[in-house]
């Protein structure tokens, strides 16, 4: 049997992708899931990139107990002496330490020659050996390099020691024959001296198909995310990786991966939960359309036998149909039950507080869905400290002609501030006067509200894009009620509250290393 060592990077090169930004609490929960989901690698982030993402990395180090955690770091000392430092907690470390190979990159990006490139090279690996034993080496662009010189510069960093060598298709150029083509002759020259892994793109649309070929050729660590999420078009799928090699057994049989497919679909909903982005419909195996027959044709062929048009069975990846489970009268047990299924890992207190908040909201809406729950948690629970919170809102009858107006009250340091303000609507009433109460001055980059389940009576989900100083980037804020204009306003303070907790970060880790 041949395993698959899976490299999650979703909290890496997923939180590349437009919009997809997550604060560090919120990381913590999807490494906390990605652990339970079974992945041997979880790339936690970029540690040299910024203050806020060595301080996720460095607290998701200090909670995940069993998968390897990774940090990213160009091939330099500062990047990996950062990345040694953000994963030194970890019970399982690696760094992950990279250079461009392609002639483009090297003469255009880089300006070094050939041989400047493997001594970066195989300084950098060497000097990340020096604080851990697991390193990896990444070629990037490398699906665009001369195999002559790939041959060349492996050779080389495994004598430095790289222990896993990673060949990215950045840009999602390759065919899956050619990229099959590249393993094969690598494979051939690296034998058993490392591990041959692959981070394929989803530009031309053949990230899964890349990254299969590359297993029948000799790659065995896969680099993916969770529901595909990345730069551009995003990078490879896991779920589809996975259950490509777990449903065509007749092709796949001498293959293994250490992920628990049960949680594939709670991993998934997490990841578009709290980063706001959901995957099409029509997407394999976690969309919402991926189990849905609607031909009449179709329908009684899977009431008769589900296999005449499913090659899976959804509850092998953990789907429950989004069944009602929970009401008012639930308890405390069995909520926190349901936080488990659903992929949360919340302390005592955190459950206690997800508990009554779910009270409250049994008591507004005749059911109770899953994603329901998994909204609360994540607009409620999942967040950083509440510099500001809203304690109520009011708003004027907008009738024709009328002047909008918002009325406030927040609660900042223990005390209650009250104010009201007009606006050209209803909603830049709302901005104005939490603007007015605290101090700020929000830019509205974005707007996006949808139904979180079915019903007169859904929730309402708002996520907002707010940019607070010129020349940064805009900050997520998310916000829950059954009310649209409140979960406008608790998702405009929570991008305020994101922004101020990013700051204080800032301010405390630069006194770091």
């Amino acid at each position: 049997m041949k395993d698959i060592i899976i490299f999650d990077t979703t909290l890496r090169d997923g939180e590349q992708s437009p919009g997809a930004s997550m604060n560090t609490e919120e990381k913590i929960q999807i490494a906390l899931q990605l652990e339970k989901l079974g992945v041997d690698v979880i790339e936690a982030g970029f540690a040299a990139a910024s203050p806020g993402d060595f301080g996720a990395i460095k607290r998701i180090s200090e909670q995940v107990k069993n998968s390897t955690v990774c940090s990213l770091a160009r091939a330099l000392d500062g990047d990996i002496k950062a990345a040694a430092h953000a994963i030194a907690n970890a019970n399982k470390q690696r760094i992950h330490t990279f250079i461009a190979t392609s002639p483009i990159h090297m003469e255009y990006k880089l300006k070094m020659t050939p041989q400047e490139v493997i001594k970066r090279a195989v300084d950098s690996v060497r000097y990340a050996k020096t604080f851990c034993d697991d390193v990896e080496f990444s070629c990037e662009d490398a699906g665009r390099s001369d195999i002559g010189f790939l041959k060349e510069i492996l050779d080389a960093v495994i004598e430095a020691g790289a222990t896993t060598l990673n060949i990215p298709d950045t840009v999602g150029y390759r065919l899956p024959q050619e990229m099959g083509a590249i393993i094969k002759t690598l494979q051939e020259s690296v034998k058993e001296r490392a591990i041959l892994s692959v981070h394929c793109h989803n530009d031309l649309g053949l990230a899964v198909a890349n990254s299969i070929e590359s297993i029948e050729n000799g790659a065995r660590q896969i680099e993916c995310t969770i529901n595909g999420l990345g730069e551009r078009a995003g990078n490879a799928a896991l779920e589809e990786i996975v259950m490509t090699l777990k449903t065509r057994k007749d092709v796949f049989s001498d293959y293994h991966t250490n992920i628990n497919i049960k949680e594939i679909y709670p991993s998934s909903k997490l990841v578009s939960t709290i980063t706001g982005i959901e995957p099409q419909p029509n997407k394999a195996i976690v969309g919402k359309n991926a189990f849905a027959h609607e031909s009449g044709i179709h329908q009684d062929g899977v009431l008769k036998y589900a296999q005449t048009y499913e090659i899976m069975n959804a509850k092998d990846i953990g789907l429950d149909n989004n069944s009602l489970v929970m009401g008012k009268h639930s308890g405390r047990h069995a909520f926190k039950d349901k936080l488990c299924s659903l992929g949360y890992s919340l302390s005592d207190e955190e459950v206690n507080i997800a508990f009554d908040k779910f009270k409250v909201l049994a008591d507004s809406k005749k059911e109770i869905f899953d994603d329901d729950i998994r909204a609360l948690v994540s607009a409620e629970i999942i967040k950083i400290s509440e510099v500001f919170e809203l304690v109520t809102l009011q708003l004027s009858d907008c009738n024709p002609g009328g002047v909008p107006s918002a009325a406030v009250t927040i609660r900042h340091d223990g005390k209650e501030i009250t104010d009201a303000a007009i606006g050209n609507g209803t909603m830049d009433a709302i901005f104005k006067v939490i603007d007015r109460v605290c101090g700020a001055e929000g830019r509205l980059k974005e707007y996006k509200v949808d139904s979180v389940t079915q019903g007169k009576d859904a929730l309402a989900r708002v996520i907002v894009k707010v940019v607070f100083e010129e020349g940064k980037p805009a900050i997520l804020g998310h916000g829950l009620s059954v009310d649209t204009m409140q979960a406008t306003a608790k998702a405009y303070i929570g991008a305020l509250n994101s922004y101020i907790s990013m700051k204080e970060d800032l301010r405390s880790l630069t006194k770091g290393i």
